[in-house]
């Protein structure tokens, strides 16, 4: 059974746009985006998509770090407003909508509204973004498993619920997304939970992107490194020993099988 996108009146669909390229985006996300009457974007949504669908309203909803942004209340307003007119509405998000997409926020308005909801999943940037930096997030004989975190919140700002030491002890691969602003703050405090200074870090902005750069650093480098080469949001941050991963070389210490 081949999943259907076919778009209902008076609905919104919340498609995950993937991690930035519109070739990354699902062929279901694609369709919609096709029936769209109206489409709500964010700033990393793969925007370039919409030009398929010359007719459909386009409303920007996005967020820039630190700058202008629409309020996800009134973003859940317009939703409910443009649904219950009788449109088909699609919230187009970068990434998947429910990895720090807010997409649970905006069910639950909905919901709440009586505005049935729809969900398109998207190829999430903490896995696609390091992928496409030649890093995977576990390997059979390093790692396995991974941690994904927000850095939005400096640690120590009264708003932040997590325990960099205790991630630091978890013994997986740590993704942090939105952390470039934050990053020296969550190094040291991840070297205080019994991270080494040299633990291997990668960083890759704009991934997919004409635009991606990435470097590759150590824990307690990462913050004078990623400034000295003006890294600036979206970037993702892998900490780990797969971080230091030369997939086009010969890794003399991972074990292959014969």
């Amino acid at each position: 059974m081949i999943y259907s996108a076919d778009l209902v009146p008076g609905t919104v669909t919340l498609v995950g746009g993937g991690p930035g390229d519109p070739g990354l985006l699902t062929v279901a996300g694609f369709e919609a985006v096709r029936q769209a009457d109206v489409i709500l974007y964010d700033r990393l949504a793969p925007t370039a998509i919409m030009d398929e669908n010359p007719q459909a309203e386009r409303i920007p909803v996005g967020k820039v770090p630190r700058g202008p942004y629409v309020p996800q209340e009134r973003t859940n307003e317009l939703l409910i407003e443009h649904a219950k007119a009788g449109r088909k509405v699609v919230r187009l998000k970068g990434g998947d909508s429910f990895v720090f997409g807010r997409g649970g926020e905006e069910w639950q308005a909905c919901a709440a509204a009586g505005v049935p909801v729809r969900i398109i999943p998207g190829v999430t940037s903490c896995v696609a973004g390091p992928e496409l930096m030649g890093v995977p997030l576990t390997h059979r004989h390093m790692v396995q498993g991974f941690t994904v975190v927000s850095g939005h919140v400096a640690p120590g700002d009264t708003r932040s619920e997590l325990d960099w030491a205790q991630i630091a002890k978890t013994g997986t691969t740590l993704v942090i997304l939105m952390g470039v602003a934050h990053i020296g703050d969550i190094a040291t405090r991840l070297m205080d939970g019994g991270l080494a200074g040299d633990t291997p870090v990668a960083i890759i902005a704009d991934a997919s992107l004409p635009t991606q750069r990435s470097l590759t650093t150590t824990l307690e480098k990462a913050a004078e490194d990623m400034a000295e080469a003006e890294i600036n949001p979206p970037a993702i941050t892998v900490v780990g020993d797969v971080a230091g991963l030369d997939l086009d070389g010969t890794q003399a210490h991972v074990p292959s099988d014969h």
